[in-house]
């Protein structure tokens, strides 16, 4: 571990002196790593035979039906409850834990909220149309069920320590829930799920928001070396997390309802000032849900690329989440797996939604009044934008559309949801290090450096088969732990059966605050 940090220190270390060393490093680096991981990254993403359809998101899919299924549709019966408890209605102060509903639900949705609200849906829309709005917003709420079950999961077998703290995730509930019902294999689960988590921490929860929080702070103030933003972005970071989850929750339950009512409200300006669009943009998020109108793949098209957008942006199933929640204050496991399905709701019908009708109403992609049709691009792979922009620019360009300086508001989006996200991640990546290498200050700070080492590494390279690994690795954990869910919902429902009696009997009972 120490070579490891030494090795990564020295590398963040020589970036700004050797600036044309390191883009040749990053070629060989590049190079090198996609030779080894190629494979890898070609499997997780690999579309189904005959299709250009990822069997992962798929997979996330219909884990998520199944839950729903499984549970009578948890995410309806039980969304009032979900709503009194983030409020505290519930919460009992001298209940074990480390932090409340809402900082815990702030947390996890910093995770989740970020740079795929922007750049993911303007790539969804561009490609699928704005039916994909429609795939993308029904993947969501069955994402709610699969947030429920690994959520509930996560508290029911956390670790409580004798000061106060708790770990938890699905590496603590694999390795016990497998264990407690006489199953093989947890034990090796949990260190795989431990290993993907690490990995896509530094990667996508890392180095990735880094870069993209880089390059769009340089398009606003002009071009700059990507390692005085990491140092910048570094300081802070570390200044949060140095301090444990009570420290990245106190940060979160303020950060994320700003960047998020931020966000909103500026789509929100859009959509009032464009009032008279937002009856035909809803058309066409459902005419092209079910016909394409004329958008590359067809409706299968805005179906597929809704699909992706909804797993990739609220991670339902990815089991990250079930991290941060774990540390919640309360006696009740299933109460926390009612607050997380609160998650895909936000993250994925509000933002991403919000997102999609900015750019469906700004016109921004070409329409032709005349067939009611798309315009594609050149390639055929795409529908053509006003200026050829596509990702976060096509986003910029759409809010830009209305107000002229509404992309700087969304440079401050940027920044924000990259910042709330490695914070988060930092987290993630934290419990499953410490579950590898034992609890302890020392593990805990030998991580955290690492981390922040990572942050200027990721702002200052272009390491893209390093990205690509990490994009990877996130989407492997869903493979274990939705592998995991499936051997053990039957607890969640004992839990459920066993809570649902008692709030209606009356012996869960609320508190004054």
């Amino acid at each position: 571990m120490n070579r490891a940090l030494l090795a990564a220190a020295a590398l963040g270390a020589a970036l700004p002196a050797h600036a044309q060393e390191a883009m040749s490093l990053d070629e060989k680096v590049n190079s090198v790593f996609a030779q080894f991981t190629g494979p890898f990254v070609s499997l997780i993403f690999a579309p189904l035979p005959g299709t250009s359809f990822p069997w992962i998101v798929l997979w996330l899919v219909v884990a998520a039906s199944v839950f729903t299924i499984y549970f009578s549709f948890v995410q309806l019966r039980y969304f009032g409850h979900s709503i009194s408890l983030v409020k505290g209605d519930y919460s009992d102060p001298n209940d074990a834990g480390e932090v409340s509903h809402f900082q815990a639900l702030a947390t996890a949705l910093s995770g989740t909220v970020g740079l795929g609200n922007i750049a993911g849906v303007a790539v969804a829309v561009g490609i699928g149309g704005p039916g994909a709005t429609f795939w993308m917003i029904l993947a969501g709420l069955l994402g709610m069920a699969s947030k429920f079950t690994e959520c509930t999961l996560g508290v029911k077998y956390r670790n409580e320590y004798p000061d106060g703290t708790v770990s938890g995730g699905p590496m603590y509930y694999i390795s016990k829930g497998f264990k407690e019902r006489g199953l093989p294999g947890g034990g090796a689960l949990a260190i795989l799920f431990s290993v993907f988590c690490i990995l896509g921490a530094l990667g996508g929860g890392n180095m990735f928001q880094a870069n993209q929080a880089h390059a769009q702070i340089a398009g606003i103030v002009g071009d700059y070396p990507g390692w005085i933003t990491g140092l910048v972005f570094a300081a802070v970071v570390f200044a949060v997390i140095v301090g444990g989850i009570k420290s990245i929750a106190n940060v979160t339950e303020k950060v994320v309802p700003f960047m998020g009512i931020l966000y909103v409200g500026a789509a929100l300006i859009i959509l009032i000032v464009n009032y008279d669009k937002i009856g035909w943009a809803f058309g066409q998020i459902f005419a092209g849900a079910f016909t394409g109108l004329g958008v590359a793949g067809g409706f299968v098209g805005a179906l597929i690329q809704g699909f992706k957008r909804a797993a990739f942006s609220n991670e339902a199933g990815v089991g990250s989440a079930a991290i941060a929640h774990s540390a919640v204050r309360t006696k009740e496991p299933i109460t926390e797996g009612f607050v997380s399905l609160l998650e895909p709701l936000i993250d994925t019908v509000v933002i991403c939604t919000m997102t999609a009708l900015v750019i469906t109403i700004s016109g921004q992609l070409i329409f032709d009044a005349e067939t009611g049709q798309y315009v594609l691009n050149e390639a055929g792979n795409a529908i053509a934008t006003e200026g050829g922009v596509g990702g976060v620019a096509l986003t910029s360009a759409a809010f830009g559309a209305s107000i002229s300086w509404f992309p700087y508001l969304l440079a401050i989006a940027v920044v924000l949801f990259a910042f709330s996200t490695m914070i988060s991640w930092s987290y993630y990546g934290l419990k499953a290090w410490t579950y590898l290498f034992g609890e302890g200050k020392t593990a805990e700070l030998i991580f955290k450096i690492i981390f922040c080492v990572f942050i200027v590494i990721g702002a200052a390279a272009s390491l893209g088969p390093v990205i690509d690994f990490s994009d990877a690795a996130i989407f492997a954990m869903a493979v274990v732990n939705i592998t995991a869910l499936y051997f053990l919902m039957s607890i969640v429902r004992e839990e459920l059966r066993s809570y649902s009696a008692r709030l209606a009997s009356g012996e869960i009972r609320k508190f004054a605050h």
